[in-house]
Formats: C-alpha cells, structure tokens, sequence
C-alpha cells in the first residue's frame, strides 16, 4: 500500500512539474506585473484534475488524498506562489467546505462546476475590523421566513471579486457568543452582492485578493451550509485543512528560491572559482536544504494524518507556522546569495521573497498558529 501511495504521489509530482513548465514558467513575470492570472489557466488545471483534488469522483472530481493534494501545490508553487495560492484556496477552503458539509443536493449543484475549473470558488470569514476576532464579526445574516438577508463586506479574500461562487461566515447570533455565526453558498450575481476592492500586494500579486461586498443580499435557506450557528466551528474544521495547504505552499516557494540560488551559487564565480565553494555560501545552502526537509516532513505527517481521518489541528498549525517561516527564511537567504541581483526583477528570487511573506499571514498568522499549538498541548 505505501508502495502504492509514493508511486502515485511521484506521478502527480512529475506530472504537474511538466505542466507548470509548459503552461507558468514563461509567464510568471507577466502576470505578477499585471496581476491576473489568465481566467482559462483555471480550466486547464481542472482538465489535469487539479481543482477537485480531494472531490470523490462521483462528483467530477480526482478522489485524491492530502499527501497526493501537498504534492501538487509543492510542484506549482515551486515555479509561481501565485498560482499554487488560488489553486489552494479554491480546493481547501470554498470546495472543501461544501464537500465536508454540504447536503446532497448542494454537493450535486457546486462539486462538479468547481472541480472541473469550471467554476472558481471563494471563501469569506476575514473581515476589515475583525482579523483573527472572527467572533466579532459584522457581516450577519437575518432570517426573513424561508430566506436569509446578508449584509456586510469581507475582505483579503482569494477570488473576491472573480469568483463564481462563495462560501461566507456570518453572524446569526449576538457578538462573541457561542454558535453565532452561519455559513452559506453565495452565487455571484445574487442581487446585493458584489465585489470590491482589489488589494495591490505585496507578493502573490497575480492572484486576486479582493472584499466581497453584501447590501440586503437574499438568498433562500437551501442555500445554508450545516446547521444554524454551526458556522464558525465549521470553518475551524475548514481551517486545519487549509493550514496543510498553506504549507505546502511554503514549501513549493522556499524550494523555488534554494533551487535558483543553488544554481547560481556553481555558475558564479568570484575570486576564481564558483561562489558555492566559499564556506559563507555553502553553510547557508546547508540550512536552508536542512529547513525545507524539516517543513516537507511536517506537511506531509499533517497530510498524513488528515487522509487517516485523525484530528489534525496540532500538527497542520505546527506545519503551517515552521513551513511558512521557513519559507521566508529561505527566500531572505536566496536573495543575499544573488547580491544585487537579487534584488531585481531579472531573477526569480526576488519574486520568492515577496511571496513568501504571505504564507505566515493568511490562515491565521504565525502568532495564531502558536496559539493554537499551545493551546492543544495544553488542554
């Protein structure tokens, strides 16, 4: 059986390697300047399976596990964050919430449409004045008989304004309360509900992050994912997926960055000889292959465990934090070893620096994820 799974997982690894060579690699820089990723890249990732990784097959997806799942986004990130970034977020978050808790007529409307590419998907719980507090949040929904009456905005979503669909948390009870919050399956051009700003990133900048926006937004009860005031505990359960995703796009990126580096650490040469030859350079070789083999092991034991149906939270949070900060560490790194032309657009690790950042903010930030570790040790 274990045989079986790195077999597959080699085979997906190669497979998305050869597409992100031939479809992302020559248009990496274009789309971070005008960033946007061309809508039908989307479609041909679906076509290879890669928008319903963990969608069962009768509803159009791949049936795939986590590991084959983490394996994926390493490949695309490795090559551009911001496609291995909205791959994620459309698989972990909106897809995954309605797979894991959806009713069987919503999963037979929405599965197919998001895990053939058809479809692209959101996912809104972060809000402008709640960050981290989402049991604050201003976005509610009120019951008016059979229907549901959205108002509010959230905001860094993934896909915000261009998705064709979204799963939003809102609040059905007091603030801070337990169970107050709902969520429900959005479709765009629901009346009332629109998107808004884009933000202009730092990193990641070819995928969109925009607010959604909602003004007296209705939508009929069937579209109410789970149980009245189960929504927050629904997105927690979202969350822990999620996290492994976001890992194992640090992963991909602080890969991306060593392997650039690496390469040009044997072709430049200073004083002679190759600059991979002086002790400064290696040693910071060194740490960073050690950092990312650490990270890769984290993520796929998170990976691992969720295809087990073990609860994960402890570990997807300690995969997220280290794999992330890694990310960043390496990135840093790959810059200092190009020198000054690190730090310009004609090399890649410059990219791989503003990238990495994001993956120790979103998801829950890195002091989050230490909340949540010590939390679980602690309990």
């Amino acid at each position: 059986m274990l045989n079986e799974i790195v077999e597959n997982q080699e085979l997906i690894a190669q497979s998305v390697r050869e597409l992100s060579e031939r479809l992302i690699r020559f248009n990496v820089r274009q789309w971070d300047e005008e960033q946007l990723l061309p809508p039908g890249l989307f479609k041909q990732l679906g076509d290879q399976g890669l928008m319903g990784m963990l969608v069962p097959t009768e509803y159009s997806g791949t049936g795939l596990g986590y590991r084959e799942y983490v394996t994926a986004i390493i490949e695309l990130a490795r090559v551009d964050g911001a496609v291995g970034l909205s791959m994620a977020a459309h698989n972990s978050l909106c897809t995954n919430h309605i797979l894991l808790f959806g009713n069987q007529i919503q999963k037979q409307t929405y599965l197919p449409r998001l895990a053939t590419g058809e479809w692209l998907g959101a996912w809104g719980l972060t809000e402008p004045n709640t960050g981290s507090d989402a049991g604050n949040m201003r976005t509610v929904a009120v019951r008016e008989g059979n229907d549901w009456v959205l108002n509010g905005a959230k905001n860094f979503i993934t896909h915000g304004s261009s998705g064709n669909i979204a799963v939003v948390i809102a609040r059905t009870g007091e603030p801070n309360s337990a169970h107050n919050a709902t969520a429900f399956i959005v479709e765009r051009g629901t009346p009332g509900f629109s998107g808004g700003r884009k933000e202009d990133k730092l990193g990641m900048r070819a995928s969109e992050t925009a607010e959604m926006l909602f003004q007296d937004c209705r939508i009929p009860d069937s579209q109410r994912l789970g149980d009245v005031g189960e929504g927050f505990i629904q997105a927690l359960k979202v969350l822990d997926g999620g996290r492994i995703s976001i890992a194992a796009l640090s992963v991909g990126i602080a890969i991306g960055a060593y392997d650039a580096a690496i390469a040009y650490a044997k072709e430049r040469e200073q004083f002679g000889q190759p600059i991979a030859n002086f002790q400064g350079i290696s040693f910071k070789l060194a740490d960073m292959a050690t950092d990312i083999e650490a990270a890769r092991l984290l993520t796929y034991q998170a990976a691992d465990l969720k295809d087990a149906g073990k609860a994960v939270t402890k570990e997807s949070a300690m995969a997220k934090l280290f794999a992330s900060e890694t990310a960043v560490r390496v990135a840093n790194e790959a810059v200092q070893i190009f020198g000054g032309y690190g730090y310009t657009k004609d090399f890649p690790v410059e990219k791989f620096y503003r990238d990495a950042k994001l993956c120790t903010i979103g998801e829950g930030t890195s002091e989050i994820q230490k909340i949540v570790i010590a939390r679980q040790l602690l309990k």
